[in-house]
């Protein structure tokens, strides 16, 4: 009787402590999830609106606009910068990044309801067919362009290698309109503009796209062998770029340093920093170097600025820049688009975030603007400070940038601040089509040639600049 006993309250004490070890776990666990359990609680919410908007809205509503909507809402409530892309536009978006793409080799512009031509692109479908400037085109394959944006024109034109189109012409000293059919090819945008000044190589970079780098290099060798040993420096402008990809920027930089940290990327987490560190080799061979900037200059734009800046390889001139400080990383969805996402911030190699604070020219030169754009533009610069909802600049430096790469070598200028600028960016963004009327580019060429100094500003305007103001071209161009 003593055995069963014993055995019958060690399965009883057994049991016992099982069901504690079991309500004990239960509550544990409920705890850990209650945070998740308000998440679901708040999707359930989000069903909740979707299913009354979808049977009692006044009318049918589109459900996939509806979803994109949300989730696009979701993106912008993060910073200016992130956003989900349909299908069509990351598409249109790889086409930019790519810098090539089906089409007949145009830039054009929207003029009365019809596309104009800016210019033919040398040796592309549309030279080759003889189609000039300041042609007018009405009809695509016999349908009239009236009532398209420029956009939809562009994509009609742009398809398919080895497709052919008929473009209805409207020229000047002609008395009909005519047709001219192109056969679609392979267009490359070339993100570099090169010409000699002189004595002076200068380079427009005016995007930073998967052929920029390159576009750079081979530009650079033109240059250098058409001016020969009087080269005196070089200029590259930058002004009004409004960034691209991260690896461009950072291989553009390379070009000019011999050594040390081009850009470090900082993100959520520690281990997700990453540093860019230069090369040896440098494509101008030491020559002297002026980078021009100003309120159009962002992203990428200035990473190449601060780098250069940061380990006095260049002179900046021109007005503070954009301040967009922060990388964004595509994320494909598959079949659905995707999503741009800001995933880290950047740092110039002295340690100093530009987010919501730009780059300061090492010499300002105001452009001043004509007196028909005078009043017609916002009173203040709009730079990535003013964006609402955007990232706040960092004041912390972080203790991993650093240009220095050997031992004792000294860091680059700026890295020893223990201030940090308040948030203020952007600038006027006006840039004359002519280069005699570019104060910036003329007291460039001038401090290449010994001509002008830092002490020595270029004439400032009689009243402010007025930010904002159009860009080198009237309107809008897109290459197609």
């Amino acid at each position: 009787m003593r055995k069963t006993d014993f055995v019958f309250w060690t399965f009883l004490t057994m049991t016992g402590l099982a069901g504690a070890t079991t309500v004990l776990n239960v509550t544990q666990t409920y705890s850990a999830n209650s945070p998740n359990s308000e998440l679901y609680r708040q999707l359930d919410l989000f069903g909740d609106v979707f299913e009354r908007v979808r049977s009692d809205y006044v009318e049918k509503p589109d459900d996939t606009m509806l979803i994109e909507s949300a989730i696009n809402g979701m993106l912008a409530a993060l910073d200016p910068h992130s956003s989900y892309m349909s299908p069509k536009n990351y598409r249109d978006m790889q086409v930019q990044t790519r810098g090539e793409f089906g089409g007949l080799g145009i830039e054009v512009t929207m003029e009365n309801g019809v596309v104009k031509v800016v210019s033919p692109i040398d040796d592309t479908p549309a030279s080759k067919a003889g189609i000039q400037a300041n042609d007018l085109i009405t009809h695509l394959d016999n349908d009239q362009i009236s009532g398209l944006t420029l956009e939809q024109a562009v994509e009609k034109m742009r398809g398919p290698v080895n497709t052919p189109i008929t473009l209805t012409i409207v020229r000047k000293g002609k008395d009909e309109p005519f047709d001219v059919k192109i056969v679609r090819d392979f267009i490359r945008i070339n993100a570099v503009k090169a010409r000699t000044e002189g004595d002076i190589a200068y380079l427009k970079v005016t995007t930073f796209n998967e052929q920029t780098h390159a576009n750079l290099v081979k530009a650079m060798d033109a240059l250098k062998k058409e001016i020969g040993p009087k080269l005196k420096g070089i200029i590259i402008d930058l002004r009004n770029n409004p960034g691209g990809l991260l690896d461009q920027a950072i291989a553009v930089s390379d070009d000019f340093l011999e050594r040390g940290a081009i850009v470090l990327t900082k993100g959520r987490n520690n281990e997700e920093t990453q540093r860019a560190q230069a090369r040896p080799g440098d494509t101008a061979e030491g020559k002297p170097i002026v980078v021009l900037i100003n309120g159009g200059s962002a992203s990428a734009s200035e990473i190449v600025a601060g780098a250069l800046k940061d380990h006095k390889r260049a002179t900046i001139i021109g007005t503070r820049s954009f301040g967009k400080g922060s990388v964004q990383t595509i994320i494909p969805l598959g079949a659905n688009g995707a999503i741009r996402l800001t995933t880290a911030r950047y740092y110039t190699p002295s340690n100093r975030s530009i987010q919501a604070k730009g780059i300061d020219p090492d010499i300002v030169v105001e452009q001043e603007l004509p007196e028909e754009l005078k009043g017609k533009t916002p009173e203040k610069p709009r730079g990535e400070a003013s964006l609402r909802g955007h990232l706040r600049g960092e004041g912390e430096k972080p203790e991993a940038a650093t240009p220095a790469t050997k031992e004792g070598e000294q860091p680059a200028d700026g890295a020893e601040s223990k201030e940090e600028p308040k948030e203020e960016s952007g600038s006027s963004a006006y840039v004359p089509k002519e280069p005699e009327k570019d104060t910036q580019l003329q007291y460039a060429l001038k401090f290449l040639r010994g001509e002008a100094t830092g002490e020595t500003l270029a004439k400032q305007p009689t009243e402010p600049p007025a930010p904002n103001a159009p860009s080198t071209q009237e309107k809008s161009t897109v290459p197609n």
